[in-house]
């Protein structure tokens, strides 16, 4: 039995609460933590979970084994860098920093000191992900020629309204780092990172923010393969996310909670979740806590046998390279490198 504290009870925290609460034969939550006494009392209430009023017991208690940090981007890197002084596991919600310079501290503090360091990008235990990375791990759609990404999200203004949304300092940037690293991520499970970008970042005339809310890239990859990213929250009222790829002997095609895989020997497959992870209108939490579930088992897996999280921090950081890559590329009007020679 593992013994877990949560710091931090914002939007994100809820399917955690779910996904621990579906674990109880497996680990103990030993206290939860947030800055604001009524949402302590409101979480602890609702979830049936302790609450405690200062983090620095969860950092200082013997018995808790990892930390499960779900506060603002801006503050992950010293969190990470206390867990590591108490010498505490951590699970982390996404993205890992508001910068690449300060992901990368991140990883390599975690790194450094042997401790497990797992990225939430819940996404990626998707079964239609998992399932068509087998098929293309397998060979069975040949080479991949083209890799193409869509995220059309909305957000309505009052979503940028609230203090920090979408601004630099707190979280680091806007549809790509909040919204589209999840997509990102996937593709990336997928068909690995391109070697070259090229992108357009802008802020629509739909909100009123400090950062981007429209991107579309161009992708190159080391094989010769191109492909697109497109990625918004100002798309009303949302649609589900698209990723298609094309390889020699076949397509594959996911879109929200299913896809399908064509073969040119005759066969098609249906690829299909177990639960929806939506949250592409303008409730951005309507969506099954499943995958969240399955983030948490993953960690527990990895924290009971040794081996790194299925998404580790030097996993979670190849989004970030894209991420900055694009951002990059849009900044300087031109193809840009995004593989470096190493990741973390």
């Amino acid at each position: 039995m593992k013994r877990v504290g949560v710091i931090g009870l914002g939007m994100a925290a809820a399917p955690h609460a779910l996904s621990l609460a579906d674990l109880k034969d497996r680990v103990e939550v030993a206290g939860v933590y947030s800055p604001s006494v009524e949402r302590r009392a409101a979480f602890g209430q609702r979830f049936g979970l302790p609450v405690v009023d200062r983090a620095d017991g969860l950092f200082d208690d013997p018995s808790v084994d990892y930390l499960v940090l779900l506060t603002p981007p801006n503050t992950h890197l010293e969190l990470v860098q206390r867990a590591v002084n108490a010498d505490k596991h951590v699970l982390l919600e996404k993205p890992l920093e508001v910068s690449l310079e300060r992901s990368r501290q991140l990883v390599g503090i975690a790194e450094q000191a042997g401790i497990r360091l797992g990225v939430v990008l819940q996404r990626r235990f998707r079964k239609c992900i998992t399932e068509l990375k087998a098929m293309l791990d397998r060979g069975e759609l040949g080479e991949i020629s083209s890799v193409s990404a869509k995220l059309s999200n909305w957000r309505p203004q009052t979503y940028y309204d609230e203090p920090g949304r979408g601004t630099l300092a707190r979280d680091g940037g806007g549809v790509l780092l909040t919204q589209a690293i999840h997509t990102i991520d996937q593709m990336i499970a997928l068909a690995g990172l391109p070697d070259q970008v090229a992108g357009l970042a802008v802020t629509s005339g739909v909100h009123r923010m400090e950062t981007e809310d429209l991107v579309h890239a161009m992708l190159r990859y080391p094989n010769g393969a191109i492909g697109t990213l497109s990625a918004t929250t100002a798309a009303f009222p949302g649609f589900p996310d698209v990723i298609e790829i094309i390889g020699t002997t076949g397509t594959a095609r996911l879109e929200g909670d299913c896809g399908q895989v064509f073969l040119m020997d005759g066969r098609t497959i249906e690829l299909a979740d177990e639960a929806g992870d939506g949250g592409t209108g303008a409730d951005p939490m309507a969506f099954s806590h499943h995958n969240h579930r399955s983030v948490h088992t993953d960690f527990l897996d990895a924290l009971d046998t040794g081996r790194p999280p299925k998404v580790s921090g030097v996993e979670a950081l190849k989004a970030h390279l894209l991420i900055d890559a694009v951002l990059r590329s849009a900044r300087e009007g031109q193809f840009v490198p995004c593989v470096p020679k190493k990741v973390a």
